[in-house]
């Protein structure tokens, strides 16, 4: 009587709870999301923690092998903290340096061209409309005044002002946000690592105080996993996307396509995005080619199109894909799912998710289907 009370009682607080969810949601939903901004720092200072971890890892590796002095030590967590970050920040600063004042050069010369190529247009197609004498005779109507076309888009944007300015405000204090949020995130990142070994002796005490050992194991089993399937991701996507610039760098030298360390750069940085992103850099990449040249332009699609093939079945599977485990179908739908979810962070996380969700259900379906064997057996060898 009294276990069936207890029952009761439990089913009836689940109900109670799911009740009020339902007619407080949209409260919930506001308090929610006011947590996750005060807690999103901290958020992504751990996601800093992990990524920065891999790189001071392998200074302390390499740099201080298995060093028995006191003094080394307590001096390599440190230098190979800073000397983590500052390699990161580097990289960061190298690639904005060669690719931002490109970027703005090719904007500038998008501006000045577009007219002319407006002209060359009209007039290409009024020598040639023979077919269509009723568009030549539109066309030839249509007279641009590009003075007063600007004039008109300046009276456009200061009729705005008060828009413009309320813009730059919210602008502003998103910057500002996202400067505070990256600055504590990191501070945070760098208490995580210099205490990293503290912590975990800390969670496995949490583990053995409030877990049942089985559930332990299996807890432990799944966060390994996702830990090897993680590391291998970003170090092997990171080679990959180094490989892909320098190829593509030295390709567009080779064939004397214009802007090749910017393009390079850029289809490298993204191509740190799974699948698609080294075709976002093309796409920017060529766009600003035809700048420069139309012809030249088609020849860069072209020899981007075969060097992704090259990637796609020759770099790609042997540096990222078997160090995940993850087939090439599962990838593209792992992609295609985060990114519909969440974007890009849903293209950069959903590979490595997958592929452990892959790996742990292998292993799982790997052990269940030995289990089933021996117990095929033993009634075989019973009967």
């Amino acid at each position: 009587m009294d276990t069936n009370f207890k029952r009761f009682i439990r089913y009836l607080l689940c109900v109670t709870a799911v009740v009020l969810i339902i007619l407080h949601f949209d409260s919930i939903l506001v308090w929610t999301e006011n947590i996750w901004t005060i807690i999103f720092p901290l958020f992504l200072g751990c996601l800093m923690a992990y990524v920065i971890n891999i790189i001071m890892k392998a200074l302390e590796d390499h740099w201080f092998p298995d060093s028995q002095k006191n003094a080394v030590k307590k001096m390599k967590r440190g230098i190979c903290l800073f000397g983590s970050i500052f390699l990161i920040f580097a990289v960061l600063f190298l690639i904005i340096r060669i690719v931002l004042p490109e970027l703005i050069e090719a904007f500038s010369v998008i501006g000045k061209v577009i007219p002319i190529y407006f002209e060359k247009i009209q007039a290409w197609i009024v020598e040639n409309g023979k077919m269509f004498p009723s568009v030549v005779k539109e066309i030839e109507g249509i007279e641009v005044n590009w003075q007063e076309l600007f004039k008109k888009l300046v009276t456009y944007a200061t009729s705005g002002v008060t828009s413009m300015l309320n813009s730059a405000v919210s602008i502003l204090s998103g910057t500002v946000t996202s400067i505070i949020n990256m600055a504590i995130a990191l501070i945070f990142a760098i208490y995580i690592l210099i205490n990293k070994e503290k912590l975990s002796i800390q969670l496995k005490s949490m583990e053995a105080a409030y877990l049942k050992p089985s559930f332990i194991k299996t807890l432990n089993h799944i966060i390994y996993t996702a830990d090897n399937c993680f590391k291998s991701f970003i170090t092997g996507q990171c080679v990959e996307a180094v490989i892909l610039g320098i190829l593509c760098t030295v390709g567009m030298l080779v064939l004397r396509f214009p802007y090749a360390p910017m393009v390079g750069t850029f289809i490298g940085a993204t191509a740190l995005i799974p699948m698609v992103g080294a075709y976002i850099g093309a796409i920017v990449g060529g766009f600003m080619i035809f700048t420069v040249s139309p012809v030249k332009a088609l020849g860069f699609l072209i020899f981007i199109v075969v060097l992704q093939q090259i990637e796609g079945n020759l770099i790609y599977p042997k540096v990222v894909g078997s160090s995940i485990g993850l087939p090439g179908m599962w990838v593209l739908t792992a992609v295609t799912v985060g990114g519909g979810l969440a974007g890009i962070p849903g293209m950069l996380f959903g590979v490595p998710l997958a592929a452990t969700l892959y790996r742990l259900l292998s292993i799982d379906v790997k052990r269940r289907t030995e289990i089933k064997h021996d117990q095929a057996k033993c009634n075989e060898t019973e009967e």
